[in-house]
């Protein structure tokens, strides 16, 4: 929960304790005064409150703490728990006005001694409530608070409790001796049916019933994320102003780990965007896809062996499959060794595509991550300048251009760029610069390896 929805919880809270109090006290008074039931009924009503209110003041103010060590979802199920006490309250004094009511009407009571005095502390209490009413409302509405709601709900009884309470007024001043008596009871009802209302919501947080239509939104957020395939399962629970959700959730699985990551950050933010305040517990299962090519199924299974693998090429022959790979070991590794890891990585790919497919594993040793290296002298970077452009005459690649020559321990690396004409296929120009780069190795012995980049004219 932010700091601003805190403060304004506290301040809304802080307030409604002192206007509980003032009109619980006034109404108090004047009910002793003129003997009306209803009236000391709806004071008490408001004495609740009183008391409801300053329990919410003080649990708004812990229930927006953190998760800790000991609370990992936070404290906002204190709200919840505040709210049952609240009801347990409102219900034992329904009771008892109901038994007071009941006994009145029983014994025959006296009627209440009319003036205008509790009109006008009625009514004065009615539109107080009813300010109250909506502050505490919009207030619960704006910061998901199941502590502020109860007590906007206290109020909104008590303005009902108000109009039954005068109608009882009305109806003793018009003869009818019972009328306050059935307006205690009238009162004792609402608040029952009000607490009712307020239980219901309490205890479907408290059980973790998902809220209506959060769980419909979460899926369809969640679903729109570009790379999910799927969603296994998906839970909804609240916690105070919270939305925890748990998702299980279908990837691909030919999809790198720092991608995989890159949708669980745009699902949290889809769902904070969706729902304001929620924690996203993403868990991605990767799963094979229809349109996977045969290459990326290949590329999976020696990922999941841990192996370094390329130039993959796959052929049908007439409906038999066959498998060329280049497989990078340790270049110090035995060969019976190496053997056995292609051996097996040969038996995974079988298992994945059936016994007949031909599968022919080149081993080839791995480049060291990090070879020490320095940049070679000028004349030297000139020399295979000069032979590259020579190799390059006379054919499509041209423009040879950033030449770049290093000398490491297992011998000259060069770099260059090149151009080519921009409707050139991919596979023309890299027949064109394997040319040149199998002359470069025969010319010039030293050289171990030659990475060239082609581009179209003007590319920069």
């Amino acid at each position: 929960m932010s700091h601003p929805d805190n403060a304004v919880k506290s301040r809304v809270a802080a307030i409604s304790i002192f206007a509980s109090a003032g009109m619980a006290a006034a109404k108090f008074v004047v009910g002793i005064a003129i003997g009306s039931l209803a009236l000391i009924s709806e004071a008490l009503h408001s004495s609740v409150d009183v008391v409801a209110t300053i329990i919410t003041w003080l649990v708004v103010r812990v229930s927006d703490k953190p998760a800790d060590e000991e609370h990992h979802y936070g404290h906002g199920k204190l709200e919840s728990v505040s709210a049952l006490g609240i009801i347990a309250m409102l219900y034992v004094l329904a009771g008892g006005i109901l038994v007071e009511s009941y006994s009145r009407l029983r014994e025959g009571a006296s009627p209440p001694a009319l003036s205008a005095i509790p009109f006008i502390v009625l009514l004065v209490d009615i539109a107080v409530n009813f300010w109250r009413a909506r502050a505490l409302h919009r207030a619960a509405h704006d910061t998901k608070s199941q502590a502020l709601a109860a007590d906007a709900l206290h109020f909104a009884s008590d303005v009902l409790g108000s109009v039954a309470v005068i109608i009882g007024l009305i109806l003793s001043g018009l003869g009818y001796p019972w009328g306050d008596a059935a307006a205690a009871i009238g009162v004792a009802v609402m608040i029952a049916a009000l607490g009712m209302r307020m239980a219901r919501s309490t205890v479907e947080t408290l059980v973790d019933r998902a809220p209506e239509g959060v769980t419909e939104k979460a899926d369809a957020v969640i679903r729109a994320v570009p790379g999910v395939v799927d969603i296994e399962r998906l839970r909804v629970r609240m916690v105070g102003s919270t939305h925890f959700i748990d998702a299980i959730v279908q990837v691909p699985r030919t999809y790198p780990i720092d991608r995989v990551d890159e949708i669980k950050r745009k699902a949290q933010e889809a769902i904070t965007k969706a729902l304001d305040d929620a924690d996203l517990t993403f868990t991605a299962v990767p799963v094979a896809r229809d349109n996977e090519s045969v290459r990326e199924r290949i590329m999976v299974i020696a990922r999941n062996s841990g192996l370094a693998i390329h130039h993959v090429t796959v052929h049908d022959l007439g409906g038999k499959l066959t498998v060329s790979i280049d497989l990078e070991v340790d270049g110090e590794m035995a060969l019976l060794a190496a053997h056995d890891i292609a051996h097996e990585l040969e038996r995974n790919i079988r298992e994945e595509f059936g016994d007949d497919v031909e599968v022919d594993t080149h081993i080839e040793p791995l480049e060291p991550e990090l070879p020490l290296g320095t940049d070679a002298a000028p004349d030297r970077v000139e020399t295979i300048r000069t032979a590259l452009v020579r190799f390059a005459a006379d054919g499509a690649i041209h423009d040879i251009h950033n030449v770049r020559v290093r000398d490491t321990d297992a011998g000259e690396i060069v770099n260059f760029h090149c151009r080519a004409a921009p409707s050139m296929s991919v596979i023309k120009v890299h027949e064109s610069v394997d040319e040149i780069e199998r002359a470069l190795r025969r010319a010039f012995p030293t050289v171990k390896r030659v990475i060239s980049h082609a581009e179209p004219p003007g590319a920069v």
